[in-house]
């Protein structure tokens, strides 16, 4: 079916997800002419936005620019709760916890001190005492921060489509982009219903836009991830206001997990699941036994009363970065083109401010915010080599349940404190 229409946009923004739909918001808001390109439905469950629930918080061990961009976040979600008149932000507390030395407690706690954040630095034991819901090492350090909790993503992103629709926005659903090219002053973008005009284009396509972007191929990694829903045995323990969100290091590595909400089970994960580098096109969206094993193992260990019948198990996509932070940033070759994510699988939490960001850097190249980490110039260094299917920059492949894999980024996010 051929779709056309007249007039050029201001802006077309590629991807009406988490970001790409704050960014429309943002930009209709301002009198602007937005066009937004989404190739499968508002809200899907095809890419990383997603999943009924996902963390929100203030204690951010990956890098202190992160905090500053959060406490806008934090606002700008309240703004458009209150506009849409829909609940999106749940205040739950926050946990960042592992061994004493390990880098999760430890930049959670710098992060606290370095932004004068409020915060609580209990041991496993109280932790336990007061949430029994957990059940960490007793000597195990754990950094409670109030302010912690969640976001409900699919409503976010209905929130922004509907609030951009109100000031006049154009939203598509069901139709893929298949190329763009560069015009003098402005773009010109197909889809497999029509062609657009614009002055400035946005790519917030995730897990395709290396596809859509020549110089993120090979440094946007999309990624399987695994989600559960277990049952309690003790529900009590597992409500919103009896179990603050969490991020753990333990010796089966980094999971990340949230209160029942919304659909029966308590939802965790463990980040990077199996490193299982993926074509988003052919992704394995099953879910197989060993996925639910590598999760209940963990389940059964640190919180025995969360553990009862499995309830739902999803995939969904992390795209990872080489150091996993984010890329946001201007087109190096085209000004009138800019981008954000990959995100590596924190991200969510950023999308309201991201939009925000976007739609400045489509008005003047410009943010008032500090974004110089996410610059694409670090990661386009002569001596980075790409990767190649035998393995990566060191040589070396990995190999999980069978399959050969080759996985490139640094083996997890370290803070820079």
């Amino acid at each position: 079916m051929s779709v056309t229409y007249s007039g050029r946009y201001d802006a077309i923004v590629v991807g009406v997800g988490g970001m790409g739909s704050a960014a429309c918001y943002y930009l209709a808001r301002r009198g602007r002419r937005v066009l937004g390109l989404e190739r499968f439905g508002i809200p899907h469950s095809m890419g990383s936005s997603h999943g009924h629930t996902r963390i929100i918080r203030l204690a951010y061990y990956e890098h202190p620019s992160y905090v500053l961009l959060l406490k806008r976040a934090y606002e700008l979600w309240r703004e458009i709760q209150l506009t849409s008149g829909e609940r999106l932000l749940h205040i739950t507390g926050s946990v960042d916890a592992g061994p004493e030395d390990s880098w999760v407690f430890k930049g959670s706690w710098e992060s606290c001190k370095l932004h004068d954040l409020p915060h609580e630095v209990v041991t496993g034991a109280e932790l336990h005492r007061r949430h029994p819901g957990y059940r960490l090492p007793p000597t195990h350090l754990a950094l409670v921060q109030p302010e912690g909790g969640f976001l409900t993503p699919e409503k976010c992103i209905v929130s922004y489509v509907t609030g951009a629709q109100a000031h006049g926005a154009e939203i598509h659903a069901r139709e893929r982009v298949l190329e763009w090219e560069p015009l003098e002053g402005g773009v010109r973008v197909r889809t497999d219903r029509g062609a657009y005009e614009a002055e400035k284009l946005i790519v917030t396509a995730g897990a395709w836009d290396g596809e859509l972007l020549d110089v993120l191929d090979g440094l946007a990694v999309p990624e399987r991830q695994v989600l559960a829903w277990l049952q309690p045995t003790r529900p009590e323990r597992f409500r919103p206001g009896d179990f603050p969100v969490f991020n753990l290091l333990v010796d089966e590595g980094r999971f990340y997990g949230f209160p029942v909400f919304g659909v029966p089970g308590f939802k965790f994960g463990k980040y990077h699941h199996l490193e299982e580098v993926v074509d988003p096109e052919t992704l394995d969206r099953e879910t197989h036994d060993y996925d639910e094993r590598l999760l209940r193992d963990f389940a059964e260990r640190y919180f025995p009363d969360g553990c009862g019948p499995t309830m739902d198990l999803q995939t969904c996509m992390f795209t990872n970065t080489p150091d996993n932070h984010f890329v946001i940033d201007l087109h190096p070759d085209y000004e009138q083109v800019s981008f954000a994510s990959p995100c590596s699988g924190h991200g969510y939490k950023f999308a309201s401010v991201i939009g925000e960001i976007m739609a400045d850097l489509a008005e003047t190249g410009m943010t008032r915010h500090d974004i110089s980490l996410f610059g694409l110039d670090r990661l386009r260094r002569p001596s980075r080599r790409r990767p190649s299917p035998a393995g990566g920059v060191d040589g070396r492949a990995r190999e999980q349940n069978g399959r050969s894999q080759y996985f490139s980024r640094v083996p997890d996010v370290r803070p820079f404190w």
